[in-house]
């Protein structure tokens, strides 16, 4: 099993704003589960406590590094990142690892 995590700092915004990015960067990732191939678990965390310094969380678990490459260039994922992920992301680090 592969895991991949991503961690998102997000771009400044009014709080109001904020929060409903980190809704649907929820919503959105959380609803490709059962769409991809070799995704077996998809879990987006946004209830960061105050020694955070970044805003969102991606916990994903695939059947294999095969799975993961599908999973990046999938037309239901590349949309779901285009359209609420990437225009709101300031940084963004990656930890792909087996386990």
């Amino acid at each position: 099993m592969v895991k991949h995590v991503i961690l998102w700092k997000l771009k400044e915004m009014p709080e109001t704003e904020l929060s409903a990015v980190k809704a649907d960067i929820k919503t959105h990732l959380e609803s490709l589960a059962g769409k991809i191939p070799g995704l077996l678990e998809i879990k987006v965390y946004t209830n960061k406590l105050d020694s955070s310094n970044v805003d969102v969380m991606l916990d994903s678990s695939f059947e294999s590094e095969a799975a993961l490459k599908g999973y990046a260039v999938h037309p239901d994922h590349v949309a779901v990142a285009d359209t609420y992920v990437r225009p709101f992301t300031a940084t963004r680090a990656c930890l792909d690892f087996t386990v």
